[in-house]
């Protein structure tokens, strides 16, 4: 059975290992990803064992699931129990890897979760393919080498990532987003803000004069219960501000489930925000469906995030933020990150496309500023809508969950290895000023400037 070319795996007692995949994904982020490719896996190779730490996406898609994770999801540094759950995973998966069930290990975000599992799994012979690039480029650089030990190649999601591996002798390839995976639904877009705009206009035809501008404003608060506690806040004093300003306002809040638009909720009633507590009035809320939140705004207030990457498919104007925790920040973060810019269209483009309030422990007048030029400034809002369709550019032509399928299989020996290079968007970004280029010119001595970007490392 060839693999990838060369012998089949072996285990350390020389019994060979069986065909099959493990995926390791312990947010609901890597759950997201890691489906995609599962699924694509499943229509290719319908008999292929598949096994994953994983969560219901992945077992819908067709992976036979060993524990259930991404339940519970953090961000910054883990509690104790947070440790201990991980260091009780970790024991479980080594069990199970000697069993030989796999010779492929696909860790999913979550590199510090992830990074002794596929220690363990080179050691046992495994080959190791990471979906979504760990950000090692935005801090704690020095873990490029433990990455260049445990993995065999790293399948990058943002176009100037594969680059920047390459460099350090890290065999990485730009297989694009999975949000750019399949084109937007306009038809169903439209039919759906549509709806919204009903929604919106009950609320709040009692209050609204027909005086100024009417803004549409969405509200992005992010999934995490960590960050949505620390910024949902800003938001809404943000939109109360702007509402203040101009009377017609109104907006929708993106809430990814029904227990997070609960959870909003609750923080509004229980929170000063600007005017006092309560939920503002001409704020509908949405579940589950950001991108028609997205087409019905003008402008949105998002907390950074892969978010960032949604709302610049659809090329609106957005005000990007982020709170970490004070003392993290203070006693690491701005110590150990070194990028310069840290929303992901920012990042991609290598410059400041978008305002980034990062990190940000006011008010939302800030935000709320930022909104008023974007209103206000000539040329301001349609300078980022241009940016933004120039990212969204980079990523035409990509599919990531087909690209990945195709990499597994090649390390599995079920499809031919290419002689030459994959082509690739970063291929053409390595000269240029992205983030990649920028990072390796500084990378000798270079200081931290401020709190990563939260991606669905999600981020």
């Amino acid at each position: 059975m060839a693999f990838g070319g060369g012998a089949l795996s072996v285990t350390h007692s020389n019994r060979p290992l069986e065909r099959g995949v493990l995926f390791t994904g312990f947010e609901p982020s890597g759950d997201d990803h890691a489906s995609a490719v599962i699924a694509e896996l499943r229509q290719r190779q319908p008999d292929l064992p598949i096994y994953a730490w994983g969560g219901p996406k992945m077992e819908r898609a067709g992976a036979t699931i060993v524990e259930r994770t991404g339940e519970s999801a953090v961000m910054g540094l883990p509690g104790v129990g947070k440790i201990i759950e991980h260091m009780g995973i970790n024991r479980r998966a080594r069990r199970w890897i000697r069993q030989g069930r796999a010779s492929l290990h696909v860790p999913v975000d979550s590199p510090a979760a992830n990074f002794p599992i596929c220690r363990y799994s080179k050691r046992r012979g495994l080959r190791v393919m990471h979906l979504v690039a760990p950000q090692i480029w935005a801090w704690g650089r020095w873990r490029i080498r433990k990455l260049r030990r445990c993995t065999d190649r790293v399948l990058c999601l943002l176009p100037f990532e594969e680059g920047w591996f390459l460099a350090r002798g890290v065999s990485a390839r730009f297989v694009g987003h999975p949000l750019f995976d399949e084109p937007l639904d306009e038809d169903g877009l439209a039919r759906r803000a549509e709806e919204i705009e009903r929604e919106v206009e009950a609320i709040s035809r009692s209050y609204r004069k027909g005086i100024g501008p009417r803004l549409r404003l969405g509200l992005m608060p992010g999934s995490r219960p960590s960050e949505i506690r620390a910024c949902f806040p800003v938001l809404l004093d943000a939109y109360r501000r702007l509402q203040a300003d101009f009377p017609d306002t109104t907006g929708v809040v993106a809430a990814t489930t029904p227990e997070v638009a609960s959870r909003l909720r609750e923080i509004a009633q229980t929170t000063d925000h600007g005017g006092g507590g309560g939920w503002p009035r001409g704020l509908h809320v949405v579940i589950a469906d950001t991108d028609a939140a997205i087409r019905w705004c003008d402008f949105a207030l998002v907390v950074s995030g892969t978010v960032t990457l949604q709302i610049a498919r659809q090329f609106k104007p957005m005000v990007a933020m982020y709170r970490p925790g004070w003392l993290v920040y203070q006693l690491l973060a701005r110590w150990l990150v070194t990028t310069e810019h840290f929303t992901l269209p920012n990042l991609i483009a290598g410059r400041r496309i978008i305002p980034e309030l990062i990190p940000h422990f006011g008010d939302g007048e800030a935000l709320a500023v930022e909104v008023i030029k974007l209103l206000r400034r000539d040329g301001y809002a349609d300078d980022q809508r241009v940016n933004l369709r120039a990212i969204a550019s980079m990523f035409d032509g990509t599919n990531a969950a087909r690209a990945a399928a195709d990499e597994i299989e090649r390390l599995l020996g079920l499809r031919a290895t290419n002689s030459g290079t994959a082509p690739s968007v970063a291929a053409g970004l390595r000269n240029g000023r992205s983030v990649g280029a920028a990072s390796a010119e500084g990378e000798q001595g270079q200081g931290a400037h401020a709190v990563s970007d939260p991606v669905d490392d999600r981020e």
